[in-house]
């Protein structure tokens, strides 16, 4: 068995998913998977790979944080969040994914979740959104200003999270 394939078991053996791909289009206004409250923005669809395999669709929120949804629609117009691991699954919390630089796989992801790519962090752009399930949120350090590539989507509501994380989209 190659290092390569050992490396793959091992992520999902884990309970990790494997991001397949990333990329970012523009769905119609009146695509069915648009609601009257998501915006017209962006949308980041992320191909999962794996036990868990799928497609999620974010629909991103530049009104809310437009400097944070530049950043990402940037960073998968680039090619940056292909192959990268979700490295921080909580069930009944959230799932983390964005590693840009350790959380690739076929590198070593025992570092994912401490890296980022090499864009400036951002200056928090928090909102009145409220964390519940579908939110997705950018993940940072205890600095609030620390924000780079990394974010979570919310599988549950989590109160606790409100104004302390910057909101940039929903599922």
């Amino acid at each position: 068995m190659s290092k390569e394939n050992l490396i793959f078991g091992g992520l999902m053996a884990a309970g990790l998913a494997v991001l397949g791909a990333y990329y970012v289009s523009t769905l119609p206004a009146t695509a069915a998977s648009h609601s009257e409250a998501d915006g017209p923005g962006p949308n980041l669809e992320i191909t999962v790979a794996g036990e868990a395999n799928g497609t999620i669709v974010i629909d991103l929120l530049p009104d809310v944080a437009p400097a944070h949804v530049e950043q990402i629609t940037t960073l998968a117009a680039e090619g940056a969040y292909d192959n990268v691991v979700f490295h921080r699954v909580i069930e009944g919390f959230m799932a983390q994914t964005g590693d840009v630089e350790f959380g690739v796989v076929g590198g070593d992801v025992r570092m994912a979740g401490r890296g980022g790519s090499d864009r400036p962090d951002l200056a928090a752009e928090f909102s009145d959104i409220p964390y519940e399930r579908g939110i997705v949120g950018m993940a940072r350090a205890q600095n609030p200003n620390s924000a780079n590539s990394q974010f979570f989507i919310m599988f549950a509501e989590a109160p606790f999270l409100n104004g302390q994380y910057t909101v940039v989209g929903r599922v």
